[in-house]
């Protein structure tokens, strides 16, 4: 990286963090803690002044760009920590557990994320020439360096919330212009093997994606197999390459996800919530749950309740 790339990605950055602070500000013009959603498309920006508790959750296809402070996603035994103009990115839903590492009050944590538009990524990777070899259904998340092209898209985008008389139009075109970005990337080796028809990580994409809205069911590992046109051998090998766990433990943690939204939102209690997402014994899910989250259920849920910060710096 050259010594004016370095010196647009500081000013880039600066702009980036000024462009968070703007839009996660109180009502008085101070500045508020949690997360914001912009009126764009997938936008969200982050705003935190101290650490966080590492917390379970599924971390949609994403891409999270840190302009102040650090965060870290832990994903089966490895921490994927990032700031500046490193961004963390998944190409699929998959389980992780994360937190911001370092905020304060003097520094606080400020970031952006984008939900991903697997369509559009699609469409632009037929137009687009992968950038190397194409990778080998690789895990389903990665950190990279930001070129200077990438970052300042990304703020012209955040700035778009200063215009929003301008956001219909220029917000679709500046967030084509990210993903044709991201393709071009080395992250975009990732991205296209979960796009690519008829890849094995398409295929495993479409298995996650069955799974999402039939994790309720009793799971057949060969019929999922077949619904990717897998053996089952080799099906469970690149679903746990991709997602780093079984398909049975990717059920349970889906279902333990779905129970544990339901209980934030105050929907169900204990035992609605494990029948609700297809637990058939309340004593087992209480046990999976408490192993996962650290404690009881409806303990856990109190207490988060309490905190009033959980839902929003999961995703941050």
């Amino acid at each position: 990286m050259t010594e004016l790339e370095r010196v647009d990605i500081t000013r880039s950055l600066t702009l980036l963090a000024d462009l968070v602070l703007h839009n996660t500000a109180s009502g008085e013009g101070s500045p508020g803690e949690g997360s914001t959603t912009a009126a764009i498309r997938g936008l969200a920006f982050h705003h935190f002044t101290s650490p966080g508790d590492p917390m379970p959750h599924f971390m949609q296809p994403v891409l999270i760009v840190v302009a102040q402070g650090r965060k870290v996603v832990h994903i089966s035994g490895r921490d994927y920590a990032f700031a500046g103009n490193t961004c963390f990115v998944t190409g699929v839903n998959m389980p992780v557990t994360s937190c911001v590492l370092e905020a304060s009050e003097d520094q606080p944590y400020l970031a952006m994320s984008l939900y991903l538009d697997m369509e559009l990524l699609a469409e632009l990777a037929v137009r687009t020439p992968p950038q190397g070899a194409q990778a080998e259904c690789p895990c389903g998340a990665m950190i990279q360096e930001m070129g200077p092209e990438l970052l300042d898209a990304f703020v012209r985008l955040a700035a778009l919330t200063t215009r929003p008389d301008e956001i219909p139009v220029m917000g679709e075109i500046v967030l084509r212009e990210i993903h044709y970005r991201l393709l071009k990337s080395p992250i975009g080796a990732l991205l296209r093997t979960f796009n690519a028809f008829g890849s094995q990580g398409h295929q495993i994409s479409r298995a996650i994606h069955w799974l999402e809205e039939h994790y309720k069911e009793s799971l057949s590992v060969e019929e999922l197999a077949a619904r990717a046109s897998m053996a089952p051998s080799t099906f469970h090998r690149y679903f746990k390459k991709v997602t780093t766990v079984s398909p049975l433990q990717y059920q349970k943690r889906l279902r333990l996800d779905k129970a544990h939204h339901l209980m934030m939102s105050g929907q169900c209690d204990v035992t609605q919530a494990a029948y609700a997402v297809g637990y058939e014994s309340v004593s087992q899910f209480v046990r999976e749950y408490k192993r996962l989250y650290g404690e009881a259920p409806r303990r856990n849920v109190l207490a988060l309740q309490a905190a009033g910060r959980q839902e929003s710096a999961s995703f941050a």
